[in-house]
C-alpha cells in the first residue's frame, strides 16, 4: 500500500513525531510512505520529500531522531488553490496518477475540512491527525502541540512576572487562540495569572476593571492578564480599553504570537503524536477512511471529519472555576 503524509496549516510541536510514528508503523505493516511537502499545495505541485539517498519512499533513517524536533520536515502551507472545487479535483487526479492508496493529513480545522472535501472526489482512504496548538478540534481531548505551546507560554509568563514584580506593572500577555481559549486558560492556571480573557467567556471592561481595583485594594502591586487573541482584538487593544475604563495599574502588552508554535515538543506531545500516528496507520490497514484519529478519556478514537469540523470545542468549565478560585 502507498500512503502519503502531509502537514497543513499552522505548524505545531509534535508534527515530526507523528510523521516518525507513521513511517515506522507503515514499514512494520509492509507499506510504503511518501512525504508530501507544503501540504495540499504540495500535492498540486507534485512536490515530494526526497530522502538523503535520493529515494521518494521514507525509510527508517528518514525519520531517525525526528521526534524531538519542532516544526515539520515536510513543511506546511495554506493552499488557496485547494480551497476551490477545481483544485480538490486536480489533487485527486494527482494522487491517482502516483497510485496512492491512502493519505494521512496532519493539521487543524482547515486541514480536516480539506480532507473531507478530497474524500468526496478521490477513492483512496484518508485519515486525519489533530495537529494544532489551539486544541479547538472536536473528537479529541488534546491536539498535538497544545501541551508544548502552553509550556512555552508559561515559561514566558514566569519571566514577565519577575519584571512585573520589579516595576509594579500589569502585563497583558496575548497567546494564540482565535476561537478557542484553551491555551489562555491553561496558561493562566499554570502561571498563576490573576486575569484571563477568553473568546468564549467575554467580560465587560467595567467588570474587569472592578476586579483589578479589588486586587489593588488587597495590596498587590503587580498583575498578569492572559488574553486569547480572539478576545477583544488581542492584548494591545485590551490594554487600551481597560486603561480608558480606569485600570488602576500601569500596564504593558506583550504578544507571544508564533513563538508558541516553535520549539522541541515536550514529552506529552511526543507521546500523543506517536500514539495517533501509529493508530492512523492501523486504521488505514483496517479499511477506515474519512475520520480523524483522536484520544478521548484515554481511549484512542476515530471521529468522522464532518463531526470534527462541525464546531469548536467548548471551554472546560471545571478549569474555569478552578482559575476563579485560585486567582481570587
Amino acid at each position: 500500500m502507498r500512503i502519503g503524509v502531509l502537514c497543513s496549516g499552522g505548524d505545531a510541536p509534535g508534527m515530526n513525531a507523528a510523521v516518525r510514528s507513521i513511517v515506522r508503523t507503515a514499514i512494520v505493516c509492509g507499506d510504503e510512505v511518501f512525504g508530501i511537502k507544503h501540504g495540499y499545495e504540495g500535492i498540486l505541485n507534485e512536490e515530494f520529500y526526497i530522502a538523503k539517498d535520493g529515494t521518494l519512499v521514507m525509510g527508517l533513517r528518514s525519520v531517525s531522531g525526528l521526534g524531538r524536533l519542532g516544526g515539520t520536515i515536510l513543511h506546511s502551507s495554506r493552499s488557496k488553490r485547494f480551497q476551490t472545487a477545481e483544485g480538490v479535483l486536480q489533487a485527486a487526479k494527482i494522487l491517482q496518477k502516483y497510485r496512492f492508496n491512502a493519505l494521512i493529513t496532519i493539521g487543524g480545522n482547515g486541514t480536516l475540512t480539506g480532507a473531507s472535501e478530497l474524500g468526496k472526489v478521490w477513492d483512496g482512504q484518508i485519515i486525519g491527525l489533530p495537529g494544532t496548538i489551539d486544541n479547538d478540534l472536536l473528537g479529541t481531548d488534546y491536539t498535538i502541540g497544545f501541551a508544548t505551546a502552553v509550556d512555552t507560554a508559561v515559561d514566558a509568563v514566569d519571566k514577565l512576572r519577575d519584571t512585573a514584580g520589579s516595576h509594579d506593572l500589569m502585563f497583558f500577555v496575548e497567546v494564540m487562540g482565535r476561537h478557542c481559549g484553551d491555551i489562555a486558560l491553561a496558561t493562566a492556571i499554570a502561571s498563576g495569572a490573576e486575569i484571563v480573557c477568553l473568546p468564549e467567556e467575554p467580560e465587560t471592561p467595567e467588570d474587569i476593571v472592578a476586579k483589578l481595583k479589588r486586587i489593588k485594594d488587597t495590596g498587590k502591586a503587580s498583575v498578569i492578564a492572559i488574553v486569547a487573541e480572539g478576545c477583544q482584538k488581542g492584548a494591545v487593544e485590551m490594554q487600551r480599553i481597560l486603561k480608558e475604563a480606569g485600570n488602576p495599574f500601569d500596564s504593558r502588552a506583550v504578544v507571544l504570537g508564533h513563538i508558541l508554535r516553535g520549539g522541541s515538543p515536550i514529552a506529552l506531545d511526543r507521546i500523543l503524536a506517536s500514539e495517533l500516528g501509529n493508530f492512523a496507520v492501523s486504521a488505514i490497514v483496517q479499511g477506515e477512511t474519512g475520520k480523524m484519529a483522536g484520544k478521548i478519556r484515554g481511549e484512542l478514537t476515530l471521529t468522522p471529519f464532518e463531526e470534527c469540523i462541525s464546531g469548536h470545542k467548548k471551554i472546560n468549565n471545571e478549569q474555569l472555576r478552578l482559575l476563579q478560585v485560585v486567582a481570587s
